[in-house]
C-alpha cells in the first residue's frame, strides 16, 4: 500500500499506534534498510540503478553484494566514470519516509534517542512529542573532500553561541554544533575524492567505521551513529594528490572499481541519455548516426593514443560535450544560411575542438605536437574508423578519380544547402554513394549534404583523397616518409579547417 505524507503519525503517541511501532523501527538499522528494500526490488524485478548503463555485468552486481552484505564501500575509478550518480542512486533503496524528532539536528529516533535536545524534549512532552518525516533525498548527505577540511566539519566541535543563546554553561551537550557525520544520522554519508582528505581528518573516521560512533570534541559523549558509508576516489589520487591512509582502507567494506564504457553502443547511449540534444530552436535539429558515432569513437581512439595520459584518462563527458557543441555548430549555420533543418557535418566536430582540447591530458610526446594537433588527429582516426566500419565495401573507385584527375571541391561552411547539393552533383556517383549511410530519395539537402561531406572526409581519413586549406578536397595524399617528419612541430601549426 502507498503511503502518503498527510496519512503519517506526527506525534509519538500515534506512531506508536501505527504500522511503524517501536518493534518495526527502533533496532532496523540503515543497512538493514538498504538490504531490505534491494532484496524487494530484485525480486519485483526492478531496475536497481536507473540511468546507469554499461554496469549492468560489472559494477552493479559488486555493489548488489557490498549493500546485501552490509559494507560501508568505496568506488575507485577515473575522471567521468558514474562514481557519484551511483552513490546518489542509494537513496532508491531508502523507505519513502522516516520518522525522526521534531527539531532534532542529528535526526534522532524517536524510540532510541541520542541527543540531549531530543531526549528533554521526549520526557516534558511525552506522547504528544511531535514528529517529523524525511524523505529519502533528505537523509543523503555528500561532502566533496578538499585539503582545507577539518574535524569540526565532520564532528562537531563547542559552539559558544548557543551556549549564550541558550544561557547553558558552555560544558553542556546542549551547545555542541554538530558537523555533517552526525546530520547524516540514519541516512546515507558520501565523501568524494577521499584521498583529498588530510591524513588526521581520515583517523577521525575510523571509530564510526568500527564502533559506529563518534566523540565530540572536549565532550564525554557518544554517539553511536547509524549510518551507511560510501567513498569515490580516482586510483591516480593516490600519489597525485593525496593517499588513503592504510588503516582507513581496512575499515571499507568492499573497494568496487569502475571504467569507462566497454563499447561504442554503451558509449552511445551514455551520451544520448546525458547531452542536450532536445532544445528548443528556431530550426528542426536531426543527428545522423554517423556523426553520432564518430563523437563516440573520439573518446575511443583518445583513450588508446599513447600521447594521452591514461592515468588522467578521458572522461566520458568529453563526447557528451562535444555532440552539444557539434549541434550547436550546425544550429549556429542553419540560422545563417536561413534554413528550416539542422544537420551537423564533420566540420563541425572540428568546430568542436574546445570541447575536446580541455578533457584530456597529454604525455610529453602530446605536448609537444599541441593539443590541437593531437585532437585533430583524434577525430581523423575516429572517422576512419566509422568509414570502415559502415562502408568499408563501398566501391568509391570513380570518385578517388575525379580528384586523382585534377578536381578539386571546397565546400563553403554557411552556404545554402542546395548550392552545395549542386556543387556535390558534380562528382560521378557521390550522391548515389550516400544511400550506404541509409539515406532515402526525400531526405533534406542538409542530410545529404552531411552524408556526401562524411564519405569524402572518410576517404581523406584513410589517404585515399587529399585536402588542404586553399584547396579543398583534392588528390591522393601521398604518405609521408618516417624521416620526414618532424618531432619538434617546427612547421607552422596548422589553422583551424574551415570551408569558405
Amino acid at each position: 500500500m502507498t503511503i502518503q505524507s498527510w496519512d503519517l503519525p506526527h506525534t509519538l503517541g500515534a506512531l506508536r499506534h501505527s504500522r511503524f511501532s517501536e518493534e518495526a523501527i527502533a533496532a532496523r538499522t540503515v543497512k538493514d534498510e538498504l538490504r531490505e528494500n534491494l532484496i524487494a526490488k530484485m525480486g519485483q524485478g526492478e531496475p536497481l540503478f536507473p540511468g546507469v548503463v554499461g554496469f549492468e555485468e560489472t559494477v552493479i552486481p559488486q555493489i548488489v553484494n557490498a549493500v546485501l552484505s552490509r559494507h560501508n564501500f568505496i568506488l575507485l575509478g577515473l575522471r567521468g566514470q558514474a562514481k557519484t550518480r551511483l552513490i546518489r542512486l542509494l537513496t532508491t533503496l531508502l523507505d519513502p519516509f522516516l520518522p525522526v524528532i521534531a527539531g532534532s539536528e542529528i535526526h534522532d529516533n524517536p524510540y532510541r534517542p541520542l541527543s540531549k535536545y531530543a531526549r528533554q524534549l521526549i520526557e516534558e512532552m511525552g506522547e504528544e512529542t511531535p514528529v517529523h518525516w524525511l524523505t529519502p533525498e533528505q537523509r543523503y548527505v555528500e561532502k566533496l573532500a578538499t585539503p582545507d577540511v577539518t574535524i569540526a566539519d565532520m564532528i562537531g566541535d563547542i559552539d559558544p553561541i548557543k551556549a549564550a543563546r541558550r544561557g547553558v554553561n558552555i560544558s553542556d551537550e546542549l551547545t555542541v554544533h554538530y558537523g555533517l557525520l552526525p546530520r547524516a544520522n540514519r541516512g546515507i554519508f558520501a565523501v568524494n575524492e577521499l584521498p583529498d582528505l588530510a591524513g588526521k581528518i581520515q583517523v577521525g573516521l575510523f571509530n564510526i567505521l568500527q564502533e559506529g560512533d563518534v566523540q565530540i570534541k572536549g565532550y564525554p559523549v557518544r554517539l553511536p551513529l547509524d549510518l551507511m558509508m560510501v567513498f569515490t576516489a580516482n586510483p591516480e589520487d593516490y600519489t597525485a594528490r593525496g593517499k588513503i591512509i592504510t588503516p582507513l582502507k581496512d575499515r571499507i567494506g568492499s573497494e568496487i572499481r569502475t571504467h569507462y564504457p566497454l563499447t561504442v553502443d554503451h558509449g552511445l547511449s551514455i551520451t544520448r541519455q546525458e547531452a542536450w540534444t532536445a532544445r528548443p530552436s528556431a530550426v528542426d535539429i536531426e543527428v545522423p548516426g554517423w556523426i553520432r558515432e564518430t563523437v563516440e569513437q573520439i573518446a575511443f581512439v583518445a583513450r588508446e593514443d599513447k600521447r594521452v595520459d591514461k592515468r588522467s584518462g578521458v572522461s566520458q563527458r568529453l563526447p557528451i560535450s562535444v555532440l552539444e557543441n557539434v549541434i550547436s555548430n550546425a544550429e549556429r549555420r542553419a540560422l545563417l544560411a536561413q534554413e528550416e533543418v539542422a544537420v551537423p557535418r564533420v566540420l563541425d566536430i572540428y568546430a568542436a575542438l574546445p570541447s575536446i582540447t580541455g578533457k584530456i591530458e597529454l604525455e610529453y610526446e602530446g605536448e609537444l605536437k599541441g593539443g590541437d594537433t593531437v585532437a585533430r588527429e583524434v577525430i581523423r582516426t575516429a572517422i576512419a574508423r566509422v568509414y570502415s566500419n559502415h562502408l568499408g565495401q563501398l566501391n568509391t573507385r570513380e570518385i578517388q578519380e575525379y580528384f586523382n584527375q585534377g578536381g578539386t571541391l571546397k565546400l563553403d561552411e554557411i552556404a545554402p544547402s542546395s548550392q552545395l547539393i549542386a556543387a556535390l552533383s558534380g562528382i560521378d556517383g557521390l550522391l548515389a554513394k550516400t544511400g550506404a549511410l541509409g539515406l532515402g530519395a526525400n531526405e533534406p539537402d542538409a542530410k545529404r549534404v552531411a552524408a556526401a561531406e562524411f564519405i569524402l572526409e572518410g576517404l581523406h581519413a584513410l589517404r585515399r583523397i587529399g585536402r588542404s586549406e586553399e584547396l579543398g578536397f583534392t588528390g591522393e595524399e601521398r604518405r609521408k616518409e618516417p624521416h620526414e617528419e618532424d618531432p619538434f612541430n617546427r612547421r607552422r601549426p596548422d589553422k583551424r579547417r574551415t570551408y569558405n
